[in-house]
C-alpha cells in the first residue's frame, strides 16, 4: 500500500487556541485534580491542583508577563526540567498571547544564544541561577531579551506579584486574541545534522494532535479515572504532547524532572498510563532481570519472559494462545507478572513509548505481563506523534496507523510523506529549508518506511543513514542497532560501514548493567580496561551481535565490533537531548577505532 488515511475525530475550532482548553476545564469539571505538584516540605507527597486553581494560577502569571511588557506573538523562552512550574508557564506565557519557547536545561552556551538569538524571545525564565548565569553570559548577543526570571529564586511569585494590577478581563481577553493558526511555540530540533531549525507549531498543530489522540484512545483519557506522570523532557515535542493531551482529556498530569529515581515516583504517584522512550523500557526489563539472577530465581525470570512473549503471540493468532501457554501465564501472572507492574505504579495497562523502536520482543514481552506498550512515530515538525498504535488493534512491530484526519503516503523512493493540520507551520527565519522540507504540499520525514494492507506504518530506515558497502548494498542502520541494542549489557550500538566492504558496529555498554554481569561472572575485581577485553564479556556481547544479525541479510550484518571505553552522552556530544544518536560527531570522534575495525 501505497497511501493511507483515517477520518478526523476532533474538529480544531477556527478560532480556538490552547488557552480555550484550561478555561474549558474550570468551566465543566471546576473541582475535578487537572495537575499535581510535589509538596515542598515533603517531596514523596503530590499536592493536587483543581481546573479552577490551576487556571487562577496561570492567569495571576500571565498578568505578570503583561505587567512586563509581553504582547501577543512575542517570544517568551522557557528553559527548565520538567516541572509543575513548567506546565504552569506554558500555559501562562499563552494566555498573555505569547509564543513558547523551549529549551533544554543541559543547552550549551552556544546553543541558548542561537535559540533565544533567532527566536528574537523577548523574555525568559529559566530553572536555576546556573540557568541565569549562563543567559547572563551571553546576553550582550542578544539585543531583544529584555527579561530573565529564574523559578528556583522565587520567578513564578516575581511574576504574580507583578501582575497585581492588572484586571482579570484584560487577561481573559488577551487570553482569547490567538487564533487557531497563530503560531503557539518554536521548537528547536534537535540539531543531529547542523544548527537547530526552529519549527513553528500552531495552537491548531497541537489541537488537532492531542485532540484526535484523545479520541482515538479515548477508554486510556477518562476524566476523574486516568492519570500519567511526564517524566520525559517537558522542552521536547513528545512530552509537550502528553502535557497537552492530558489538559485536553482531562486527566492528573503529573511532572518529575527525570528518571533515575522513578520507580520511586511511580510507586508514589500511581499513573494509569505511563509514556517513555525504549530506553526507560529496555532499563525495566533489564534491571527486573538482574535482580531476579542476583536473588537466584534467573531461571525463573527467563521461563517467565519467555510465558509471557509466547502469551502475546498467541494473542495475534486466530486461536489464541494454546491451554499450556496459558496455564503457564497463570501461574507466571502471580509470581512475577505481578510484581513487574508494581514497579510501574501498580494501576497502569498502557504505555506509550516513541523516539525509536522497541522491537518485537519487548513489545510481546510488555503485552505478555499485562501492560501494553502502544509504539508510535513522529517528529517534531509533526507535533509529535503522526502515527501510533490504537488501544485495541495493536499490530507489535509496527508504529500504528496514521493520526486521524491525517494521511501517510510512501514515495516511491520508500521515503515517509505526511500531510495534516497537525504539521508545522514552517521554520522560523528558514524559508529555504521550508520549501525544501514541504515539497509538493507533503512533508519529506525523510525516514523510510512500508505500510502494510490495514495501513499500518513500519519505519524501516533513515534515507541520510542509509549506507551502501563497497559491494553496492544499501544497508539501514536501524534495524540490527535496536536489537542489539536490545541486550541487558549493551547501552548504545551504532553500526558503521559506508563505502567499507563489510558492516562493523561500536558498542558502548549499559554502566548499570556492567559491573552486575562482572560480579556474577567472578571479574569484579578487574580493571575496566582488562574487563573489555575479557574473552567471556566479548562473547556474550556477541550474542547480541548474531542475535542482531539473525534479523537482516549476510551482507547487512555486523562482522566485526569494537568496545568504547567510554558512553555516548547528552555531555560527551554524541547524543541529543531527545537521546538521539549523533551519528556524524560519533564518526568524527572515534574515526581511529572505526579504522581499527577495518584494519
Amino acid at each position: 500500500m501505497r497511501e493511507f488515511s483515517l477520518p478526523a475525530l476532533y474538529e480544531v475550532p477556527a478560532d480556538g487556541n490552547l488557552t480555550d482548553l484550561i478555561r474549558r476545564n474550570a468551566a465543566q469539571y471546576p473541582d475535578l485534580a487537572v495537575i499535581a505538584r510535589k509538596d515542598p516540605r515533603d517531596a514523596a507527597r503530590w499536592e493536587d491542583l483543581t481546573a479552577t486553581a490551576f487556571l487562577a494560577e496561570v492567569n495571576a502569571v500571565a498578568k505578570g508577563l503583561m505587567a512586563a511588557g509581553v504582547e501577543p506573538g512575542d517570544r517568551v523562552a522557557l528553559m527548565s526540567r520538567t516541572r509543575y512550574e513548567w506546565t504552569l508557564l506554558d500555559f501562562a506565557i499563552w494566555a498573555a498571547g505569547g509564543v513558547t519557547v523551549p529549551v533544554y536545561e543541559t543547552s550549551s552556551p552556544e546553543q541558548i544564544a542561537w535559540i533565544l538569538g533567532d527566536s528574537g524571545a523577548v523574555g525568559v525564565v529559566v530553572e536555576s541561577p546556573g540557568h541565569a548565569r549562563t543567559v547572563g553570559g551571553v546576553r550582550d548577543r542578544l539585543p531583544e531579551l529584555r527579561e530573565v526570571w529564574t523559578i528556583d529564586e522565587g520567578g513564578v511569585a516575581e511574576l504574580t506579584a507583578a501582575g497585581a494590577d492588572v484586571p482579570d478581563e484584560a487577561v481573559d481577553q488577551r487570553s482569547r486574541t490567538a487564533c487557531a493558526d497563530d503560531p503557539a511555540t518554536i521548537v528547536y530540533t534537535s540539531g543531529t545534522m547542523g544548527r537547530p531549525k526552529g519549527c513553528v507549531l500552531t495552537h491548531r498543530s497541537f489541537l488537532a494532535e492531542c485532540g484526535n489522540i484523545v479520541e482515538r484512545l479515548k477508554p486510556l483519557f477518562r476524566p476523574g479515572e486516568g492519570s500519567v506522570l511526564l517524566f520525559l523532557p517537558a522542552a521536547h515535542v513528545f512530552g509537550r504532547m502528553v502535557q497537552l493531551a492530558a489538559v485536553m482529556a482531562p486527566i492528573r498530569l503529573g511532572l518529575v524532572p527525570d528518571i533515575k529515581t522513578l520507580t520511586d515516583e511511580l510507586a508514589s504517584f500511581k499513573p494509569t498510563i505511563v509514556l517513555g522512550v525504549p530506553r526507560v523500557f529496555e532499563k525495566v526489563y533489564n534491571s527486573a532481570r538482574a535482580k531476579a539472577e542476583g536473588d537466584g530465581k534467573g531461571k525463573i525470570f527467563d521461563k517467565a519472559a519467555a510465558a509471557a512473549i509466547a502469551y502475546s503471540e498467541g494473542l495475534s493468532t486466530p486461536g489464541g494462545p494454546s491451554l499450556g501457554v496459558r496455564l503457564k501465564h497463570k501461574v507466571f501472572d502471580r509470581l512475577v507478572y505481578s510484581k513487574l507492574r508494581s514497579v510501574l505504579g501498580g494501576r497502569a495497562t498502557h504505555a506509550i513509548s516513541g523516539g525509536a523502536a522497541l522491537g518485537s520482543r519487548l513489545g510481546h514481552f510488555y503485552r505478555g505481563i499485562g501492560f501494553t506498550v502502544l509504539e508510535g512515530y513522529g517528529l517534531t515538525e509533526s507535533c509529535a506523534a503522526t502515527a501510533f498504535n490504537p488501544w485495541d488493534r495493536q499490530k507489535i512491530g509496527t508504529v500504528g496507523q496514521p493520526l486521524p484526519g491525517s494521511v501517510v503516503r510512501i514515495a516511491e523512493d520508500g521515503e515517509v510523506l505526511l500531510h495534516g493540520e497537525h504539521l508545522f507551520a514552517g521554520y522560523w527565519n528558514n524559508d529555504a529549508a521550508t520549501t525544501e522540507a514541504m515539497a509538493d504540499g507533503w512533508f519529506h520525514t525523510g525516514d523510510l518506511g512500508t505500510l502494510d494492507a490495514d495501513g499500518y506504518l513500519s519505519i524501516t530506515g533513515r534515507k541520510k543513514e542509509i549506507l551502501v558497502t563497497a559491494g553496492g548494498k544499501n544497508v539501514a542502520p536501524a534495524v540490527i542497532e535496536d536489537r542489539i541494542r536490545a541486550h541487558a549489557l549493551v547501552a548504545e550500538c551504532m553500526v558503521v560501514g559506508d563505502g567499507r566492504p563489510y558492516i562493523s558496529a561500536l558498542i558502548t555498554l549499559d554502566e548499570e548493567f556492567l559491573p552486575r554481569w562482572a560480579e556474577e561472572h567472578g571479574k569484579g575485581g578487574l580493571n575496566r580496561t582488562d574487563l573489555l577485553a575479557d574473552p567471556e564479556l566479548l562473547a556474550a556481547v556477541q550474542e547480541a551481535v548474531d542475535d542482531g544479525n539473525a534479523a537482516v541479510s549476510r551482507a547487512e550484518s555486523v562482522r566485526r565490533f569494537r568496545l568504547l571505553p567510554t558512553q555516548f552522552t547528552e555531555d560527551s556530544g554524541h547524543v541529543t537531548p531527545s537521546l538521539k544518536l549523533k551519528r556524524n560527531v560519533v564518526a568524527k570522534d572515534f574515526a581511529h577505532e572505526i579504522e581499527a575495525l577495518y584494519g
